[in-house]
C-alpha cells in the first residue's frame, strides 16, 4: 500500500521544466539587451567619425564653396596637420581656402598634362594640394576649412578628395579609400563630393554656387554646411538614444529575473 501511494505521487513531484526555461531566458534578456545598445552605439559613431566634404553635393559646371570638415579622433592626441589632394583626373581651375583662425594654409600648384579652359584662357597648371598646419584640434572637438572650388567638371558624377591627418604624436590617418557601390563603407573612407545637375542641386539645398556672403558675413555653404551637421548629428543622438533605452530595458529584465529567482 505505500509502495503505491508513493508512485502514485511522484509524477506531481516533479518540477515542471517551464518555469526553469523562463528564468533562462530572463538572465539572458540583460546580455542581449546590452549588446543590442552596443550596436546601436557603434552604429551612431562612424556617422561623424571621419574627414569628409560638407556639403555632400554641388552643382555640375558651377562654383561651389565646401568645408572639409575634420573631427579629432583621439583621446590621448590632438591634430596638428591637414592635407587635402584635389582629383588630377579633374583638375579645378580655382581653389582657394578660405583663411582659418591659428591655421597656416599652403596651396600647392603642379604642371598640368592637358591645359584647362577658364575664362576664356587656356590654364597650364591648376592647385593640387593644400595644406593646413599650425593649428590644432583637441579630443573631443573638430575644425572645419573652407575651400572654395570651380568650375565644377561636367563630365563626373562625384570628385574624391585624398587626405591626410596628422598628430602630434606622428600618426598619421590616411583617409584615401575610395567606397564601391553596394559595398560596405571602407575603415578610412575619401571625402567625396557628389556633382549633380544644377535643378537637383537646387532642390537639395547642397551647394553655394557662388559662396556669396549675407549680410553678416558668413556664406551660404556654411549654412549649408551647418544644417547638414545638425541632421548628423541629430541621427546620431537619436541613435545613441534607442541604444540607451534598449539597454534600460535589458538591465529592467536582469532586476525582474533576479525578483522571481529569490522569490
Amino acid at each position: 500500500m505505500s509502495d503505491t501511494t508513493l508512485s502514485s505521487t511522484a509524477p506531481a513531484a516533479t518540477p515542471a521544466p517551464a518555469p526553469a526555461r523562463r528564468r533562462t531566458a530572463l538572465r539572458r534578456l540583460p546580455v542581449v539587451g546590452g549588446a543590442a545598445a552596443g550596436v546601436v552605439l557603434l552604429l551612431a559613431g562612424p556617422a561623424f567619425a571621419h574627414v569628409s566634404v560638407q556639403p555632400g553635393q554641388a552643382a555640375k559646371g558651377d562654383y561651389a564653396t565646401v568645408d572639409f570638415k575634420v573631427p579629432n579622433e583621439r583621446d590621448d592626441a590632438s591634430t596638428v596637420k591637414l592635407e587635402v589632394d584635389l582629383p588630377a583626373d579633374h583638375p579645378l581651375a580655382s581653389a582657394m581656402p578660405q583663411p582659418v583662425p591659428g591655421w597656416d594654409v599652403k596651396v600647392t600648384k603642379s604642371k598640368l598634362d592637358k591645359p584647362i579652359e577658364a575664362h576664356g584662357e587656356k590654364l597650364t597648371e591648376a592647385v593640387t594640394k593644400i595644406t593646413w598646419t599650425g593649428g590644432k584640434i583637441e579630443p573631443g572637438q573638430f575644425q572645419q576649412f573652407p575651400v572654395s572650388l570651380g568650375a565644377l567638371p561636367e563630365d563626373t558624377d562625384q570628385l574624391v578628395f585624398k587626405a591626410l591627418q596628422t598628430y602630434d604624436n606622428k600618426e598619421v590617418v590616411r583617409w584615401i579609400e575610395p567606397a564601391k557601390e553596394g559595398a560596405p563603407e571602407p575603415e578610412n573612407p575619401a571625402p567625396v563630393l557628389k556633382l549633380v545637375d544644377a535643378e537637383k542641386a537646387e532642390q537639395g539645398g547642397g551647394t553655394d554656387t557662388a559662396g556669396a556672403q549675407d549680410d553678416k558675413g558668413g556664406t551660404d555653404a556654411g549654412k549649408s554646411t551647418a544644417a547638414a551637421d545638425g541632421g548628423t548629428d541629430n541621427t546620431a543622438r537619436a541613435l545613441g538614444v534607442i541604444g540607451i533605452v534598449v539597454g534600460v530595458v535589458g538591465v529592467g529584465f536582469g532586476v525582474l529575473a533576479g525578483r522571481r529567482r529569490t522569490s
